[in-house]
C-alpha cells in the first residue's frame, strides 16, 4: 500500500515507518517542517483542508500520529487532526488510523493516575476522536495507548484495559503497523495496555 504517516518524524512515526517499510509498503513520512532525511513530505496541519487534499490524493491509508507534546494542543492535536480528516475525504482516501490516548473518550477517568496531569491533552483527543467517529465517513480505527515509555518492546499487549497504564513506544508502533491490514478493526476504538497476548493475536481478536 501507499501509506502516509502524519507526524512521521516523531518518536512513534519513525518506528512505525520502519515497520511498514519492512513489510513492503511505500511509506511517506510527513511533518510540518523538514526535520531530517526521513521527512518525505511537508504538511502544514494549520492549512485549510482544501489545500491539504491534493497532497493526500492517491494514498491507500493515512495514519495520524502527530502531536505537539502539549505546546499546540488546539491547532495541532485537535484542529490539525480534523483538517487531515476533512482533507482525506476530499481526496478520496478512506482508510484512516488515529493515535489517541487511553480513556480519552471517558472523561470520568481523567482524574485517575497520570491522566490527572494531561487533562487538556485528553480534551483535545476527546474531540478529535469524536469528530472522526461521528462527523466523517472514513474507515477509521482509533488506538488509545497508555503513557508512552522508552522501554524495550515486549511484543505483547492487552486491549482489556480498566485503569491507566503504560506502553512502550515500540509496542505502540507494532500495534499500529499491524492495524494497516486488519480490516476487522475498522470502526473500532482500541484501548491498549501492557499485557500477555501477542500483538498479532490481540489485533486478530478485536
Amino acid at each position: 500500500m501507499k501509506i502516509l504517516i502524519v507526524g512521521g518524524t516523531g518518536r512513534i512515526g519513525t518506528l512505525l515507518a520502519k515497520q511498514l517499510s519492512a513489510r513492503g509498503h511505500t511509506v511517506i513520512s510527513a511533518s510540518r517542517q523538514v526535520v531530517n532525511t526521513t521527512t518525505t513530505m511537508t504538511l502544514d496541519l494549520h492549512a485549510a483542508p482544501e489545500k491539504l487534499a491534493p497532497q493526500l490524493k492517491g494514498m491507500d491509508l493515512i495514519y495520524f500520529v502527530a502531536g505537539s507534546r502539549g505546546n499546540d494542543l488546539l491547532q495541532t492535536d485537535l484542529n490539525g487532526a480534523v483538517n487531515i480528516m476533512k482533507a482525506a475525504e476530499l481526496s478520496g482516501v478512506q482508510r484512516y488510523i488515529q493515535l489517541s490516548s487511553a480513556f480519552a473518550l471517558q472523561p470520568e477517568h481523567w482524574h485517575e493516575g497520570y491522566l490527572a496531569g494531561i487533562t487538556d491533552y485528553n480534551i483535545a483527543k476527546y474531540f478529535a476522536d469524536k469528530w472522526l467517529m461521528t462527523q466523517t465517513n472514513l474507515a477509521y480505527t482509533i488506538l488509545q495507548p497508555g503513557v508512552l515509555t522508552e522501554k524495550p518492546a515486549t511484543g505483547k499487549v492487552t486491549f482489556d484495559v480498566t485503569k491507566p497504564g503504560e506502553n512502550s513506544l515500540a509496542d505502540v508502533a507494532g500495534v499500529l503497523a499491524k492495524l494497516a491490514t486488519a480490516t476487522n478493526t475498522i470502526g473500532k476504538v482500541i484501548m491498549m495496555g501492557s499485557g500477555q497476548q501477542a500483538i498479532s493475536r490481540a489485533v486478530a481478536n478485536v
